[in-house]
């Protein structure tokens, strides 16, 4: 049991990345990327929205006809995104990016791996197995997110957080602020992964 459990936190975030090795959610780490702290805002808003829809649709699941399931499925995730974006509406510090990350965060609801979660896994296990799937796939979601944010803000605007980290007279490069070079960091991150891991290397 407590390997099972092992391999459901650690699998997403390593060797089943939703990202980079299911490729979902791409179309968020190319928007919100831009700069790290709305990127880690949006991943954690990922992590909640994917975690608690899990274990809501995990303690639901015995209850849900088959076919109304999908219909379920979006009303409870439509409602922890409504959670999740009036939180941070509320927030003194967080408003502002909720107000940057725009319509981003209420297109979660449309993120593959909220939904995919619930159908690979929630729906066929028991609530707490489904709860830390959700949160693992949310925090491997968001570690890519993250790593990518970090090199655009970093040699996009030479900041980090807002701040000045590289010189001043440091040139900030305008073409990895574009989708485009976040793409192409996706690409390295894939490259990498499998470089060092032997079972994602086709054969």
């Amino acid at each position: 049991m407590a390997q099972k459990l092992k391999e459901t936190i650690l699998n997403p975030i390593l060797k089943n990345n939703p990202i980079t090795v299911l490729v979902l959610g791409i179309c968020s780490s190319l928007a919100v990327t831009v700069q790290l702290k709305g990127a880690i805002v949006m991943a954690l808003s990922v992590i909640v929205v994917t975690g608690l829809s899990s274990l809501v649709c995990s303690l639901l699941r015995n209850t849900i006809p088959n076919r109304v399931r999908i219909i379920v499925q979006l009303v409870v995730v439509a409602l922890m995104v409504i959670l999740v974006d009036q939180i941070l509406k509320a927030g003194e510090s967080t408003y502002a990016i909720d107000k940057q990350l725009s319509v981003y965060i209420g297109l979660i609801i449309t993120n593959c791996i909220v939904m995919g979660r619930i159908e690979a896994f929630a729906l066929g296990n028991k609530p707490i197995p489904s709860l830390l799937d959700g949160i693992a796939n949310g925090v491997g979601y968001g570690l890519i997110l993250i790593i990518v944010a970090f090199f655009r803000e970093l040699l996009g605007s030479g900041t980090l957080f807002g701040l000045q980290v590289l010189p001043v007279s440091y040139i900030p490069n305008n073409l990895v602020i574009l989708p485009p070079f976040a793409l192409i960091l996706l690409g390295c991150i894939i490259w990498v992964q499998r470089a060092f891991d032997k079972d994602l290397q086709e054969k």
